[in-house]
């Protein structure tokens, strides 16, 4: 098995879904139904399939992924006014006149549905483009193919190492996660299918000194297979090490400080300062206060931000969306000027812009919302080294564990796990921890003054649109340097 992950191997390409094949001419078939009613119809058809592993001290399991492992379809119609929604997770010739029924009667009940004093926005019908599509993303090895047991033992390893290396550390829990997934995309212009595979990784340790616990993660993460486990493996000592550091940490003691941000820490500040804050369905509902301030600086003039599924190869990258729209690279902010936002179908046809490709649902069950995808500043021109060198006061930003923010008044509140101290130009190697990262948004974005030249992105994580809807993410960055205020 540990041959497996030594082989080079060349790339290969994740296959579609023989279920979405199998029933295509039925999906076919109500398409052209669905188009003799109304004047816009389309289908997506999603199948998807999601493994979870985890190792600890005390526990080892696997088992199917609840929210990444679905089979079903949601058909989209418009009479010119009204836009209705169905999802179901049966077809069959003998089903279509049912489907195409409830389908009517939800559009027929539209306007029953209004409450007294409401109004119903009127969306335009799209207008498309002659599409034919199909895409596949890359992988060296296969995960479903390597079986539950090849990947347990392979994180049971990881485990026994990072438990060895210390007798303070009290646990080594190892988790791993795939997806794989095929969707394709009907209306009368488009036919579209993609399949897409990633993975992700933590490897999370507690150690403890007396009383004292302290925990730390790492977090990994591909557009691809099962070949990630050797970047784990390969960082437990580090992992390990800087648990320990830990638990030599002290409280953080309030105020603004000159501050280095790792990429991780960038990531979570792209994402929840302005990824958030973009979001144009917010603009619709006017609950984004970036919505005034497009045109105008939001952020230090070394700041470039994009979003787009195109715009990097991570665990949100994908070929469409689920409103059939192409994949994009958006540029939300360029040298420091918001230039726009993000959007999904609906919202860009109500506020009259161009869809970005941002249109994602949970699942076929799920609405679609406008969602960030791989959201991150691009690079600048200055080493890690001399950005210290610059700082004669300050903090080095690692291990970000959590985040929020207020779209609508700018506000951001982020949870770091690691302060390194610098005085002098010089890591010190005193750490501070927990750490509390607070802050107005165009405040701490236009005070960046200096930015590395690699940007670095990690899709580890979910994001929910108000604690639901959750999809999959990426973020990052440069390192940056800013002024922050920590507590």
């Amino acid at each position: 098995m540990r041959d497996l992950f030594r082989q080079k191997g060349v790339n290969m390409k994740v296959q579609g879904s023989k279920f979405i094949q199998e029933k295509r001419p039925l999906l076919s078939e109500l398409l052209a139904r669905l188009l003799d009613c109304y004047p816009y119809a389309s289908i997506l058809a999603v199948d998807s399939r999601s493994k979870v592993y985890a190792v600890s001290k005390r526990n080892m399991s696997a088992g199917e992924g609840s929210l990444g492992t679905a089979r079903g379809f949601v058909a989209k119609v418009s009479d010119g006014k009204h836009y209705a929604e169905y999802s179901f997770n049966m077809i069959s010739e003998e089903e279509l006149d049912s489907i195409v029924e409830k389908i009517g009667e939800l559009v027929e009940s539209s306007d029953r549905l209004l409450l007294p004093g409401m109004e119903e926005s009127e969306y335009l019908i799209p207008e498309e483009e002659r599409t034919v599509f199909t895409g596949s993303t890359d992988y060296k090895i296969d995960p479903q193919a390597m079986g539950d047991e090849a990947i347990l033992e392979h994180l049971r390893g990881i485990k026994e190492k990072g438990l060895a290396f210390d007798d303070k550390i009290l646990d080594c829990t190892v988790r791993c996660e795939y997806q794989k997934y095929s969707k394709l995309f009907l209306s009368r212009d488009k036919d579209m299918e993609q399949n897409v595979m990633w993975m992700t990784g933590v490897t999370a340790f507690a150690a403890a000194r007396g009383e004292e616990i302290k925990d730390y993660y790492m977090s990994y993460s591909n557009l691809g297979g099962a070949e990630l486990l050797s970047r784990m493996e390969a960082d437990v000592e580090k992992g390990a090490k800087v648990t320990l550091e830990l638990l030599d940490s002290e409280p953080m003691v309030p105020g603004e400080y000159d501050c280095i941000c790792a990429p991780d820490v960038t990531g979570m500040i792209v994402h929840e300062a302005f990824g958030h804050g973009v979001e144009m369905d917010m603009f619709v509902k006017k609950r984004a206060l970036a919505q005034k301030y497009v045109g105008e600086y939001v952020a230090s003039s070394l700041v470039t931000m994009h979003d787009g599924a195109s715009a990097a190869s991570e665990t949100a990258t994908y070929f469409f969306d689920d409103e059939g729209t192409m994949a994009h690279d958006t540029v939300v902010i360029d040298k420091g000027v918001l230039k726009q936002g993000i959007s999904d179908l609906q919202s860009a046809l109500i506020l009259g812009t161009e869809p970005t490709g941002n249109g994602r649902r949970e699942s076929y069950r799920r609405k679609a919302y406008t969602r960030m995808t791989n959201t991150y500043f691009e690079g600048g021109k200055d080493t890690v080294e001399d950005m210290i060198a610059s700082v004669d006061y300050g903090f080095l930003l690692e291990n970000p564990s959590s985040g929020m923010e207020d779209p609508k008044n700018w506000g951001i509140q982020c949870m770091v796990n690691i302060a390194r101290e610098i005085r002098g130009g010089k890591l010190t190697g005193k750490i501070f921890s927990p750490i509390v990262l607070t802050g107005y948004v165009p405040d701490l974005l236009k005070s960046i003054s200096m930015m590395s030249a690699d940007a670095e992105l990690n899709g580890g994580g979910m994001c929910g649109k108000g604690y639901k809807e959750w999809v999959k993410v990426s973020d990052g960055g440069p390192y940056i340097k800013a002024r922050i205020r920590l507590g």
